[in-house]
């Protein structure tokens, strides 16, 4: 059976890094190819944004400006991306690096390579006990399983949720269809959650359970809607940044005024907070609504 699994598997991983809280200014765009249990081609680039680079992305993966001077901006790629993606099973961690591709391909007026998308972090959290509830995130998941990378290199970031899938398909003796169906059921089986009474404390069956999130400037949404849609993805929604704080999601014409210069003292807060090695996304309001939307 196990055998069976591995050798009819054939998808492709993909991650990508931002140059500020804009989820479409893709700065850098890694592949890796897998077949049969292994990882068989890899592909690498970095992107020109034609936007600016934030200090805050520039301090978790190093690329700015100077390092993309010349690089191909996306719709010079998409053809390249696509030549990948295009009818392909693709895997990321957690739903970020699917909807950075359906943001930038929306920015350049182009058609996203159309794809089916699996999520390596729900993978995960019906694998190991361990992360069902926390502790999913893409380096935690990866000591779980024995597997070094250099974190925040795109390349190295696709090639560890490549890695997660393959662990988890000789675990589980699920082949990759079985992990299409799995991953949209309860974590536990035998359990089922009719999440009425933790609406705002997160439904545990949602793709960003343990995810703590924070809402700041002026939101498109009324903040009564846009706290159940959080809760709904499995947020836990609090009002004030903290240690705690996994997500910050500002209003979009908060993070454009002046390319991102005037901020909230919820946004410098999480900023501060990140300098020190907290791991906090900031995202856009419009990039955290279309999370919500491919999160089915």
């Amino acid at each position: 059976m196990l055998e069976k699994c591995l050798s009819t598997m054939k998808f492709v991983a993909i991650d990508v890094e931002t140059a500020n809280a804009n989820i479409a200014s893709i700065c850098q765009i890694g592949i890796a190819i897998c077949e049969d249990g292994a990882i068989t081609d890899e592909w690498v680039s970095y992107v020109d944004p034609e936007d600016y680079f934030d200090g805050v992305n520039v301090s978790i993966h190093g690329i700015d400006e100077f390092v993309v001077q010349g690089a191909p901006s996306f719709v010079e790629l998409v053809d390249t991306i696509r030549s990948y993606l295009e009818g392909a099973v693709v895997v990321c961690h957690t739903h970020f690096d699917q909807v950075a591709m359906h943001q930038a391909a929306k920015r350049y007026r182009v058609n996203p390579p159309q794809s089916v998308w699996l999520d390596s972090a729900r993978v995960a959290r019906r694998t190991w006990s361990e992360c069902a509830w926390k502790g999913y995130g893409l380096y935690n998941v990866c000591k779980i399983i024995g597997y070094d990378f250099n974190h925040h290199d795109a390349l190295e970031d696709a090639k560890a949720s490549a890695q997660i899938l393959i662990t988890a398909m000789k675990e589980s003796e699920l082949d990759l269809d079985g992990w299409l169906k799995r991953v949209r059921q309860p974590i536990d089986p035998k359990t089922v959650s009719s999440g009425s009474h933790i609406r705002r404390e997160g439904n545990p069956e949602g793709t960003l359970y343990g995810e703590i999130l924070v809402f700041t400037g002026a939101l498109e949404l009324p903040r009564s809607e846009a706290a159940d849609l959080a809760s709904a993805l499995g947020c836990q929604v609090a009002s004030g940044v903290t240690k705690k704080t996994t997500m910050l999601v500002v209003g979009d014409q908060d993070i454009e005024k002046l390319a991102g210069h005037e901020k909230s003292s919820k946004h410098r807060k999480a900023e501060e907070l990140i300098c020190k090695g907290i791991p906090i996304k900031i995202l856009r309001e419009s990039d955290f609504k279309e999370l919500a939307r491919l999160s089915d």
